[in-house]
């Protein structure tokens, strides 16, 4: 998707590289009253409809990459109204993260079965004879649907020898797995925030470019810029492949640095910390004292349970995520330090400011805002000499980025640690495979499981903060998986042993 979708790819950059460009600078909030103007000069006849559109998108996108809310267009407010309050080097994130930029959204029609002109009005009719309330018929130039009858079952479209039959849905819709978004009153899209659980699928689906997501761009730069503060980076296991195809992780760690951030730690250390959790923890209580067991890594995952199936909450993991356990491993070594989590999606941006991990996670931005960041500075990671440094992570770890990873490696830990255990691990990827899985586990199907699971379909490595393909990833993760030193958290050195002692 995010290939096909490039201009609206670009046009995300093109904010996050102004914002950071400017914050880089010092350059009075005031200028950006302009941006749309800036990104987008000139105009022409044949595309001025278009041109107008991108700089009021450009101009709600630069709300969002400040950590504003969008405005209401029912009256007049200046692009920067409310800037002042922005303009700190804090997390200023306040919910909703994600929202519908309303005057860019197309109506798009919603979920429905439609007859194109493929049909050849056979003989046979199927569609009519499948259609459960009798919403076909067979009209003078073909098949018709009654829209008022449909039930949507999709019978006419399975059944139809010319394939003539569409299902069509609005492009946010029909990745949304949780049914969060909705309709207003002019049948634009509106996302209900009480269902929401912040994957941000919706925002890389729409081809308008008229959903987005919240950043700390500017307070980040900010912040990079105090000789007083330290910041570290923390990038999930994702992040390998991400910024050029023949780029060492250590030439992303020199890039990192060159930017202000006074080192790199890889997300996968937290990994290890996290696997050797959830494998006492899954020993300890399964199937004693709960029938499964759900790993805790995607918040989003955690969320769609805490909303959709509450009384199956307590089955869910109560270790931390990596991003946490990186966290704390940092500011345990120095407790001034401040933390930026580098990651695939918004899910961890909402983890981030709740409960209790806002206390250790001080920062969080997506790879894609990272690469704003990096053509802000001019800084091309591919380019830049690194040395090689001390490994951080087992392969296991690593592996965390793509689905069925984090079951994987708690597995491999457990049954290392009590041989006499074989545990059975399902995944689910997307959120609608997750409520099906879950209501497999809810029957009482799933006994003795550890199940995983991911909002995004394979994984991290697809969240919608990414910025290469999925596959380019994929490979390029699994090498760096086949190159670890460690195997398992078991190995790795910079794991405190006490963790490790499992009474055995």
């Amino acid at each position: 998707m995010k290939e096909s979708y490039a201009s609206i790819v670009s046009l995300r950059r093109r904010v996050f590289s102004e914002i950071a460009k400017m914050a880089y600078a010092d350059t009075p909030l005031q200028e950006l009253e302009s941006i749309g103007h800036r990104l987008y000069p000139g105009t022409s006849p044949d595309d001025r409809e278009e041109l107008f559109r991108k700089r009021a998108i450009v101009e709600e996108m630069t709300r969002l990459a400040m950590g504003m809310n969008l405005r209401d267009y029912d009256e007049y407010i200046k692009v920067t109204e409310g800037f002042d309050d922005v303009d700190v080097s804090t997390s200023i994130f306040k919910t909703p993260l994600v929202d519908v930029i309303k005057f860019a959204c197309e109506s798009c029609p919603t979920r429905a079965f439609t007859v194109t002109n493929n049909c050849r009005k056979c003989m046979a009719h199927p569609c009519t004879n499948v259609c459960p309330v009798n919403a076909v018929s067979i009209g003078q130039y073909g098949a018709v649907i009654d829209q008022s009858k449909c039930v949507k079952c999709g019978r006419c479209k399975r059944t139809c020898p010319y394939n003539a039959i569409v299902e069509y849905d609005r492009p946010c819709a029909s990745v949304c797995g949780v049914g969060a978004i909705e309709s207003d009153d002019k049948d634009r899209a509106i996302i209900n925030h009480d269902k929401c659980v912040g994957c941000g699928r919706c925002v890389v689906q729409c081809p308008w470019g008229a959903i987005g997501d919240k950043t700390m761009i500017y307070q980040l730069v900010k912040a990079l810029k105090e000789k007083n503060k330290r910041i570290y980076a923390i990038p999930a296991p994702s992040y390998i492949g991400q910024f050029g195809a023949d780029t060492s992780p250590e030439q992303v760690r020199a890039a990192v640095k060159a930017l202000g951030f006074e080192d790199m730690v890889e997300v996968g250390l937290g990994a290890d910390y996290t696997t050797l959790h959830e494998a006492k923890e899954y020993l300890e209580r399964v199937p004693n004292e709960i029938p499964f067991m759900g790993t805790s890594c995607c918040h989003s995952w955690t969320l769609l349970i805490e909303y959709k199936f509450p009384e199956l909450k307590e089955y869910v993991s109560d270790s931390g995520s990596p991003m946490r356990y990186t966290a704390e491993h940092i500011k345990r070594k120095d407790p001034d330090a401040l933390v930026c989590f580098v990651g695939p999606c918004t899910s961890k941006k909402v983890e981030a400011i709740t409960g209790e991990v806002k206390d250790y996670v001080d920062f969080v931005i997506t790879f894609e805002e990272l690469m704003g960041m990096f053509v802000a500075r001019d800084i091309e990671p591919s380019e830049i000499e690194a040395v090689d440094e001390e490994e951080e992570s087992s392969s296991s770890a690593k592996g965390y980025a793509m689905a069925g990873g984090v079951a994987a490696a708690v597995k491999e830990v457990a049954e290392k640690i009590d041989p006499e255990r074989h545990i059975k691990i399902e995944g689910a990827n997307s959120l609608k495979e997750c409520i099906r899985m879950l209501q497999m586990a809810k029957a009482g199907k799933k006994d003795g499981y550890l199940l995983e699971g991911m909002a995004c379909e394979g994984g991290c490595i697809a969240g919608m903060g990414t910025i290469a393909s999925t596959t380019r990833v994929r490979k390029a993760l699994g090498n760096y998986m086949k190159d670890s030193e460690y195997q398992t958290p078991l190995e790795n050195v910079l794991i405190d042993d006490s963790l490790k002692d499992f009474g055995k």
